[in-house]
């Protein structure tokens, strides 16, 4: 559709056709005329509005885009055109960056739908961090550990046993050196006491010997031939034969009875040192006995601490595991509540932005719509019609659109018709 305003004298004219362009959700114009005459003129396309809310410029070049009149005595002037033409393109635009924020939405709604599909609990699934596929490499590590530490316990139990072989064989050998050497201090007493027994036999037959040969010597000299007469004496003959048989018996006894003494002696001393020995050795063996059971209790009580050392530091070790795996699915949870309460604030303002401009929009096809019904009317009427229409924006400090009035004005020979409308928006915060 083709407008000519006439800045002298507020007539608008038929300066060419008129074409209305319905589509399925938006209104579409696309001819632009440029009037003819001496008298300032611009020419005006309407952008066509389709239902995704996008704002396009048709035409050629050489057209302009609807302008705001505001607080001006003329219609319309060059600063206006520019303005006219700025404000536009800021419509556009904001109709473009809508657009833009409704699919930003939708695949957002989509995302969450996907997300809402893969984690629901009808469906079986679970985060992405599942750790199941690592427990049987869990449970080998724990089998092969507990195996290598009874294998570790097996091997020092083996190598105590060894050492307490190796310790019962010394003291069993030191045992007999002892034995050993405690015999040979016996032999060497019985040695000395059987060299004493000598000396003194030899002794005594040198004494013998001597004894003998005195009175050998003294019945080989003492031939003196005395008469006398006096009573018979002794026989010393006889008395030396007595006395000698008294000294053999004697040394005989005296013999017998330290070879007796001797034998006595060497017998008890035999019996206690084999009694001593035997108890000794049993007195060893129980000791050694007790040893082994020790180092047996001790080895058993070392393998049973060294496992639950293992089994405790096992335990540690997984429940760390799991609970750093709580940690990260706690966090996980809340950062998935996070993006959720995020998406969920940010489709609140889409909702609310897109509220807007659908407010907007309808505003602007109610706009629309009356400029038809009044090309209707201007078709069926051939009188003069003067008409202006006045958009006011407001905007705050940071350039955010706040409210937006339209007033159409429609001067006819007959009646003027005022129409306004106006639509206002909540601040956004910066």
């Amino acid at each position: 559709m083709s407008f000519r305003f006439s800045g002298g004298s507020r007539v608008c004219s038929r300066a060419g056709s008129v074409r209305l362009s319905r589509g399925g959700a938006g209104f579409v114009a696309g001819n632009v005329c440029v009037g003819p005459g001496a008298e300032s003129s611009f020419s005006c396309t309407l952008a066509g509005i389709s239902s995704g809310g996008s704002f396009g410029n048709e035409g050629s070049s050489r057209g302009n885009s609807v302008g705001f009149i505001n607080n001006e005595p003329g219609l319309f002037s060059g600063n206006e055109k520019v303005a006219m033409q700025n404000l536009n393109d800021r419509l556009a635009l904001y109709l473009n960056h809508v657009s833009s924020l409704e699919e930003a939405n939708t695949d957002l709604e989509k995302k969450i739908e996907d997300w809402y599909e893969k984690c629901r609990p009808g469906k079986g699934r679970r985060l992405d961090h599942d750790c199941s596929r690592y427990f049987p490499v869990i449970e080998d590590l724990k089998r092969q550990i507990l195996s290598m530490t009874t294998c570790n316990a097996n091997l020092v139990l083996q190598n105590d046993n060894a050492r307490l072989t190796a310790d019962d064989f010394k003291m069993k050998h030191q045992s007999v050196e002892a034995d050993t050497n405690g015999l040979r201090r016996v032999l060497d007493e019985l040695t000395l006491s059987t060299t004493d027994l000598e000396i003194q036999r030899e002794a005594l037959s040198e004494e013998l010997t001597y004894l003998q040969k005195n009175h050998e010597e003294n019945a080989s000299g003492g031939n003196i031939n005395v008469e006398m007469n006096a009573a018979p004496g002794l026989d010393l003959t006889a008395m030396l034969n007595n006395m000698r048989a008294e000294y053999e018996d004697l040394a005989e006894q005296n013999r017998k009875d330290a070879e007796a003494s001797f034998k006595e002696k060497s017998a008890s001393l035999q019996q206690q040192i084999s009694d001593d020995a035997g108890a000794i050795t049993a007195a060893r063996n129980e000791l050694m006995e007790l040893k082994r059971n020790l180092q047996t209790l001790e080895i058993e009580l070392q393998s049973i601490t060294a496992m639950k050392q293992s089994y405790e530091s096992s335990l540690a070790e997984t429940e760390g595991n799991y609970y750093a795996q709580l940690q990260q699915i706690q966090e996980q949870i809340g950062l998935r509540e996070e993006q959720l309460q995020q998406t969920r604030t940010e489709t609140e303002s889409q909702k609310l932005e897109h509220e807007q401009l659908l407010g907007i929009k309808t505003c602007l096809e109610k706009e629309i719509d009356t400029y038809c019904n009044l090309l209707d009317r201007e078709e069926q009427d051939s009188a003069e019609e003067t008409f202006a229409r006045t958009v006011a924006e407001e905007l705050d400090q940071l350039g955010n659109l706040l409210s937006l009035r339209v007033h159409s004005v429609e001067e006819k020979s007959s009646k003027i018709s005022n129409i306004t409308m106006e639509q206002w928006l909540p601040s956004k915060a910066p």
